[in-house]
């Protein structure tokens, strides 16, 4: 199935290494020929772009950010070869320990570890995922302290994976307010904010409008503009003093480690940037078709007795198969890791259980991704992107039988 590749494992390898950490949700769908006329139309360019990306795609960065209510100036920004990369540079420059919420992004963790920085997991509240409660985060912040720690930063996400929801305004405000009050960093990761399933019901802040002098904005282009092998991220600092010292040690951290922007990719990410017609209306209907299966998907946990929060955004879902233990119990099945591998199997394609999500292993909770639900080849993709009812396809009908009867036979 899509995106499989790079995340399957034997049992002879083990669960732990940072290698198999699962790939973001794949898209599933087939690159958008104008984005590869424009990639093509530069394949000839040798030379990667500068540390933190030229001046094309910073300020086609900007103008992106300007559509979504955060004016920013090109000297603010920085590029990057992924989100991943950007992240590291960034956490690199400002030191210290990391509080996230639990559960978080799967890569978010070991970037931390990989440098050598401790990082704080805080529950998030019932209603969504994205944030941490911020009352837990001042407790977990005091306690840290108190301990000898080194708290200085908070990542969120106002389009969150895996939980595929959007924190209400108030809810990313308290969070806000509390990153505040604890002297904490903000880098709010919107990368999926462009996925959401249905944008004229569903409101989406920034902490960059929030808290304007202490939070970075980063976004990962193949989240919704650019195919997942295209690696370009994009960073906004603060219009600040710090923020231009900030940016300036992450810029050195990306020189040191040679992580650069493709000058190709670059071309490509300064026009799926600037949005055009056919890259806006692709994004848009991507969206709208993984929040149709995802909704379905949905009801099937759900007539199970399965819980799951309705998603939002992206192209996944986080399901909770607690109220299912018994059925899994007689599978041989116990914790998160064992319920990875057996509902991977039965469905075909990747089902990366909690504790890849920072989550506690005991729960039995795993992110389905959508894009399995499209199709197996180019062709079926496209059709389900371009049907009246895409779940109306025979294709896609099947998968959701599959992912019914398995969930059907747990309930039993």
């Amino acid at each position: 199935m899509a995106g499989t590749a790079g995340w399957q494992r034997t049992t002879a390898e083990g669960r732990g290494p940072v290698r198999y950490v699962p790939p973001a949700p794949p898209p599933g769908l087939p690159v958008l020929p104008e984005l590869t006329a424009v990639l093509a139309a530069a394949a000839d360019r040798s030379a990667p772009e500068p540390p933190g990306g030229g001046a094309s795609v910073r300020e086609a960065a900007c103008r992106y950010w300007a559509r979504r209510g955060l004016p920013t100036a090109p000297e603010n920004v920085a590029a990057g070869p992924g989100a991943a990369s950007l992240l590291l540079a960034l956490l690199g420059a400002y030191g210290g320990d990391v509080m996230l919420p639990r559960p978080c992004p799967a890569w978010w963790t070991p970037q931390v570890r990989l440098l050598g920085r401790r990082a704080f997991h805080v529950p998030t509240p019932a209603e969504c995922g994205g944030v941490p409660d911020p009352y837990a985060l001042l407790e977990t912040v005091r306690r840290v302290r108190a301990e000898g720690g080194d708290p200085r930063v908070l990542l969120l996400s106002v389009a969150d994976d895996p939980t595929a929801t959007v924190p209400p305004p108030e809810m990313l405000r308290e969070a806000c307010e509390a990153a505040e009050e604890a002297g904490l960093f903000v880098v709010s990761d919107e990368s999926w904010r462009d996925t959401v399933h249905r944008p004229h019901d569903t409101l989406i802040l920034s902490p960059a409008e929030m808290l304007p002098e202490q939070a970075a904005v980063l976004v990962d282009l193949s989240g919704a503009l650019l195919p997942a092998g295209w690696p370009a991220a994009v960073i906004r600092f603060p219009a600040t003093a710090r923020g231009t010292w900030l940016r300036a040690r992450t810029l050195d951290v990306l020189t040191a480690t040679g992580a650069l922007v493709a000058g190709p990719v670059a071309g490509a990410a300064a026009h799926a940037l600037d949005e055009s017609d056919a890259v806006a209306a692709r994004a848009y209907a991507a969206a709208a078709l993984h929040g149709a299966v995802a909704a379905a998907a949905h009801r099937e946990i759900l007539a199970v007795g399965a819980l799951a929060r309705p998603p939002q955004a992206g192209r996944h879902l986080y399901a909770d198969l607690t109220p299912l233990r018994a059925g899994l119990a007689r599978q041989g099945v116990g914790d998160a890791m064992e319920l990875e591998d057996w509902l991977g199997g039965r469905l075909g394609s990747p089902t990366p259980g909690g504790q890849r999500f920072a989550d506690e292993p005991v729960g039995l909770r795993v992110r389905l991704s959508t894009g399995p639900l499209l199709g197996a080849t180019p062709r079926e993709r496209l059709a389900a992107l371009t049907a009246p009812d895409p779940l109306e396809l025979p294709h896609v009908r099947e998968v959701l039988d599959r992912l019914r009867s398995v969930l059907a036979g747990l309930a039993e």
